[in-house]
């Protein structure tokens, strides 16, 4: 188990060094990279003083370790659009966001994986063409399309839920749900229809065993057999899958969080990209990137944990 940890921790580190050089490196060599703050009608002192101050007469493998070196200090650089540390900033955002892909997520697990069971046991029947039909409605409408739908139905029309914003901290608990409540669903149409496929494809393959009909041959109620005997096989893919999830979370929060005025990690990256704040866009693919691989590596030691056999082919 601990060979297992430590080489998955080492691809990780090398993962997040690797695209710390690609993002770097695209960034500063791309046409409209830093270079592209300066403004037409500076004087020739002011782009002198403001290359100084970005390091740009220095060579860009200088730059790449001395960002490097901070980076590792915990030092991502400074905002150039509000003078704020790059942490800071990230760290007012970042809560807003884990808050909504951690209901998101266990919302779309929990409800995924009642409606791949349902629809495995189901097979065939109305019923499970109807969980079918909605999994691909969910994964084909686009996400900003239904946000503005949500909006005109939900926040012009009937007034029952704010359009924008976050529920002041002080606020109770109703009123906080208001607010999420769209943003959550909007966001789970992305990431409940995949759990809802591989739950009933992985049911419809394990209730075929040969252990399964010996349950049931002796006499065990099915809601045993189901729960206590198919399940825990059936969610191996299932719990695999989650670890894939978590990017198209953090991608969709982009679009959503623009959408509602949720203000998160997505929306910062828009605005850092709208505002060439360079040193803030390299900081948050950084930090996206270290949530990325750490959520598939704690993935990688539950799914070690629950099939054995994966420790033995890594």
């Amino acid at each position: 188990m601990l060979h297992f940890v430590l080489n998955r921790l080492w691809q990780s580190i090398i993962l997040v060094f690797i695209v710390t050089i690609i993002t770097f490196f695209l960034i500063n060599l791309a046409p409209g990279g830093p270079s592209s703050l300066m403004r037409m009608d500076a004087s020739e002192e002011e782009r002198q003083a403001l290359i100084v101050r970005m390091g740009l007469d220095k060579p860009i493998i200088v730059r790449y370790g001395e960002w490097l070196g901070n980076a590792f200090q915990g030092d991502l650089g400074t905002s150039l659009s509000s003078g704020q540390p790059v942490v800071q900033r990230v760290a007012e955002r970042f809560p807003n966001t884990l808050k909504l892909a951690i209901i998101t997520l266990i919302l779309s697990v929990t409800v995924g994986i009642i409606l791949g069971i349902f629809a495995a046991i189901r097979r065939n029947r109305m019923s499970d063409y109807v969980v079918n039909f909605f999994s691909v409605i969910g994964l084909s409408i686009p996400s900003f399309w239904l946000a503005i739908m949500f909006i005109l139905l939900f926040s012009v029309t009937l007034q029952w839920l704010p359009s924008s914003g976050v529920a002041p901290e002080e606020s109770g608990l109703g009123e906080q749900a208001k607010f999420l409540l769209m943003p959550v669903i909007i966001l789970a149409t992305s990431t409940l229809p995949t759990i809802v496929r591989f739950t009933r494809s992985s049911m419809l393959e394990v209730i075929t065993q040969n252990y399964v009909r010996t349950a049931r041959a002796k006499g065990a109620k099915e809601f045993i057999v189901i729960y206590s005997h198919a399940l825990r096989n059936a969610l191996i893919p299932v719990v695999s899958i989650i670890g894939v999830l978590i990017p198209r979370l953090l991608g969709g929060a982009v679009i959503v969080e623009s959408v509602f005025g949720w203000p998160g990690m997505g929306r910062l990256i828009v605005e850092a990209a709208q505002s060439r704040d360079y040193n803030l866009v390299m900081g948050l693919t950084v930090i996206v990137t270290v949530i990325v691989i750490l959520s598939n590596f704690i993935v990688d030691i539950i799914y070690s944990r629950i099939d054995p056999r994966v420790k033995n082919v890594s």
